[in-house]
C-alpha cells in the first residue's frame, strides 16, 4: 500500500483537464504512442465535440521514481455541475487531487465548488497552473488567486502545459511526494466504495470500486449494502486502458467487478460492496439516491415510434442510471415519456444521444422542476408535471426547490448580472472581490428560474466571461399558480406551466404573442388564450385566411354581398368547430426563448 497513490483531477470546463490526463498517460507509458489520441479517456463523440467529460473514468498508471515502482490510480471526474454527486463519490475514493487552473482564465465557479468538496474529504490538494504556453497567460495574477483561495505556499504551485508537455514530470513527482498512501486494513472484512459503473452488452454491468479494507477475490460471494442485492464475482481486476483481470484486488487499490448484473438500478454510485459471509460492520458514509432535478416530456414525432422510443430509453438507462422515465400521454402530442434529468446539460445530452445512437427524432416539452403541494385536507402531493397540480381551491400552499448559486465574473458585468438574478427572483447573499477585477456573487434563487434561458442570458450579458455553479438548498413556500394555454377554448396540456403569480400576466402575454407568430394560419380564426384557473389573463387572435367571395359582384344591391359574406361566415363557424390546430415543434420550445 505504501506504493499506491489514488488521485483525481478537479477543474472547470475547458481548463485542460483531459489534455493533461493524456500527457500523464503518455509519460507513464500507459498508452502506446500508436494508440494515443486527444482526450483518450473520453469515449463518447459528444464528449470530444463539446470538450466536456460526461462520464467519469478511472485508469491505473505505473511510475518509477528513484528506483522505486509506484502505482498511480487516476480517477477522472466530470466537470459539469449536473454531475456533482458522481464527482463527490470519485473524490471520496481518493487521497489527493490535482487542482488545475487555466493560466489565462483564472479560477472559475465549478473549480471552487469541487475544491470545497475535496477539502471536506481531507484530500491533499496539488495546485497546477495549466496552459502556461498561451500568449494570454497571466501566471503571477492567477497564482495570487490560488494562494488567496487555498492558502498554500506560492512555491508549491506547479506550472505546466498539457499541450507541450512542460511540467508533467514535476506533476508526477509531486503526486508521489505529496499525496498520502491509502490507509486500510487488509485483514478486515471487505469494504469497497462503488464510484462508477458502465454497461457492456456482452458482460452486463461492470462496477468500478476503490477497496477501503480487506480484499476482493474472484468467485467471492459479495453484497451491495444499500441496494441489498447479492452476486458472485465472476471476474475482478484492475483498470488499465482495457480491463486487466486479477485473482485478488487488495485494500487501497482501484478495480472492477463483473458479476452478470443486468439492471443498472442495482448498482448505485456511492454504495458499499462487502462480503456476504463476513460483512463489514457499517457502510461507507455519503450514500444517497440520485434525485432528478429537472423534468421534461419526451415524445416521438410520429406516434407509431412509441415502442421504439421505449426501447431506446431502456438502453440509455443501462448506460446512465440517473435517468428516470415513466409513460404518459398528452392530448396534443400523443404517447410519450415523462423523464427526470440531473440538469439542463443532462437533458441536452440525452436528447442528442437519442438522435445519434438510436435515430429517434423526438419532441421535448418545456422543462420544469418538481414542486410539493400541500392541500387543505393536510395531504402532500409531489408535482413533477403541471397537470398533477391540484385545483386552486384545494391547495393550502405550494413549495418549490431553491438553489444556492455562485457566479464568478469580471467586475464590469456586476450590474447586468445582478439585474438578471433579481429578475429571476434571486436574492443576493454575498459578494466577494477575488482580485481587483474579479467578483464572486452568491445568490439564493428558485431552481425553476434557471431551468429556462438563464445560462444563455448570463453568458451573453457577460460576453462569455461569467462562470456559474449551483447546489440545492431545499424547498421554500412560494405563490405559485398553474398557467394553461388554450387554443379555441381547448387546453394544450403540453404547454401548461407552473409559474409565480406575480409573473403570470406578463409571461402569459409573451407566450400568446409568440404562439401567434409560430402557429400557421388556418381557414378559420384561432383564439390563443392564457388562463390561470377560470380567469383569462391574456388573449391573441390569429386571423383567418379569407377568400374574397364578393369579387364577382359588380354593383347591384348591397344585400347580394351581405348574403355571400353571411354564407362564408357560416362556413367558417362550421370549420372552427371541427377544425384541428396543428402546433409545430418550435412552439413547444418557444417558451424557453421568450426574451429573444
Amino acid at each position: 500500500m505504501q506504493h499506491i497513490r489514488n488521485f483525481c483531477i478537479i477543474a472547470h470546463i475547458d481548463h485542460g483537464k483531459s489534455t493533461l490526463a493524456d500527457r500523464l498517460l503518455e509519460y507513464t507509458n500507459t498508452v502506446s504512442k500508436r494508440d494515443l489520441q486527444a482526450q483518450v479517456l473520453d469515449d463518447m463523440d459528444i464528449e470530444r465535440e463539446r470538450g466536456i467529460t460526461i462520464k467519469s473514468h478511472a485508469i491505473q498508471m505505473n511510475y518509477e521514481l528513484d528506483g522505486e515502482k509506484y502505482i498511480l490510480n487516476l480517477i477522472d471526474t466530470p466537470g459539469h455541475v449536473d454531475f456533482s454527486y458522481e464527482v463527490s463519490r470519485s473524490i471520496a475514493a481518493c487521497e489527493g487531487a490535482l487542482l488545475i487552473v487555466d493560466a489565462s482564465q483564472g479560477i472559475e465557479a465549478q473549480t471552487i465548488s469541487n475544491l470545497f468538496m475535496a477539502l471536506e474529504h481531507d484530500l491533499e490538494i496539488i495546485p497546477v497552473l495549466n496552459k502556461i504556453d498561451l500568449p494570454g497567460a497571466m501566471p503571477e495574477e492567477v497564482k495570487d488567486e490560488i494562494v488567496d483561495l487555498i492558502g498554500c505556499d506560492r512555491d508549491s504551485i506547479l506550472v505546466a502545459s498539457g499541450k507541450t508537455g512542460q511540467g508533467v514530470h514535476d506533476i508526477l513527482r509531486a503526486i508521489v511526494a505529496r499525496v498520502p498512501a491509502p490507509k486500510g486494513d487488509i485483514n478486515a472484512p471487505l469494504k469497497a466504495l462503488i464510484f462508477d459503473s458502465v454497461f457492456n452488452s456482452f458482460r452486463g454491468i461492470i462496477a468500478y470500486y476503490r477497496v477501503i479494507d480487506g480484499k476482493i477475490k474472484k468467485g467471492q460471494h459479495v453484497k451491495f449494502m444499500n441496494g441489498g442485492s447479492e452476486y458472485y464475482a465472476d471476474e475482478v481486476g484492475i483498470l488499465k486502458m482495457d480491463l486487466s483481470p486479477r485473482n485478488e484486488v487488495w485494500a487501497g487499490d482501484v478495480g472492477y467487478i463483473i458479476s452478470g448484473i443486468k439492471d443498472a438500478k442495482e448498482v448505485k454510485v456511492g454504495d458499499t460492496l462487502t462480503d456476504k459471509l463476513q460483512p463489514a460492520a457499517v457502510a461507507i458514509d455519503g450514500f444517497e439516491d440520485v434525485k432528478p432535478m429537472v423534468f421534461a416530456g419526451i415524445y416521438p414525432v410520429d406516434t407509431e415510434d412509441f415502442e421504439e422510443l421505449r426501447e431506446a430509453m431502456g438502453k440509455l438507462q443501462l448506460n446512465d442510471a440517473s435517468i428516470v422515465f415513466e409513460p404518459e400521454s398528452s392530448a396534443a402530442l400523443g404517447f410519450g415519456f415523462r423523464c427526470g434529468f440531473l440538469g439542463m446539460l443532462h437533458l441536452e445530452i440525452i436528447q442528442e444521444r437519442l438522435e445519434r445512437e438510436f435515430n429517434m427524432t423526438v419532441i421535448t416539452t418545456v422543462p420544469n422542476v418538481s414542486y410539493v403541494a400541500y392541500t387543505t385536507k393536510g395531504e402532500t402531493v409531489l408535482v413533477n408535471n403541471p397537470t398533477d397540480l391540484p385545483p386552486p381551491e384545494k391547495i393550502d400552499y405550494v413549495e418549490e426547490p431553491y438553489i444556492r448559486a455562485s457566479v464568478i465574473t469580471k467586475s464590469d458585468f456586476v450590474g447586468p448580472i445582478m439585474t438578471l438574478c433579481l429578475d429571476k427572483r434571486g436574492m443576493l447573499t454575498n459578494q466577494i472581490y477575488l482580485t481587483s477585477d474579479r467578483v464572486e456573487m452568491n445568490f439564493e434563487m428558485p431552481l425553476a428560474e434557471i431551468v429556462f434561458d438563464f445560462y444563455d442570458r448570463l453568458k451573453s450579458i457577460s460576453k462569455g466571461y461569467a462562470s456559474f455553479d449551483y447546489s440545492p438548498l431545499g424547498y421554500k413556500e412560494s405563490k405559485l399558480v398553474k398557467m394553461d394555454i388554450m387554443l379555441n377554448g381547448k387546453g394544450v396540456d403540453a404547454l401548461s406551466a407552473i409559474i409565480h403569480r406575480d409573473n403570470a400576466q406578463d409571461l402569459g402575454r409573451k407566450i400568446c404573442k409568440k404562439l401567434r407568430d409560430l402557429i400557421p394560419r388556418q381557414q378559420f380564426e384561432i383564439a390563443i388564450q392564457a388562463a390561470v384557473g377560470a380567469k383569462i389573463i391574456s388573449r391573441e387572435t390569429l386571423s383567418a385566411m379569407r377568400k374574397d367571395v364578393t369579387a364577382k359582384c359588380y354593383g347591384g344591391d348591397i344585400s347580394r354581398k351581405r348574403k355571400l359574406l353571411e354564407k362564408q361566415k357560416a362556413g367558417k363557424k362550421r370549420m372552427k368547430s371541427v377544425g384541428n390546430v396543428d402546433i409545430p415543434q418550435s412552439a413547444f420550445m418557444a417558451v424557453l426563448k421568450l426574451n429573444e
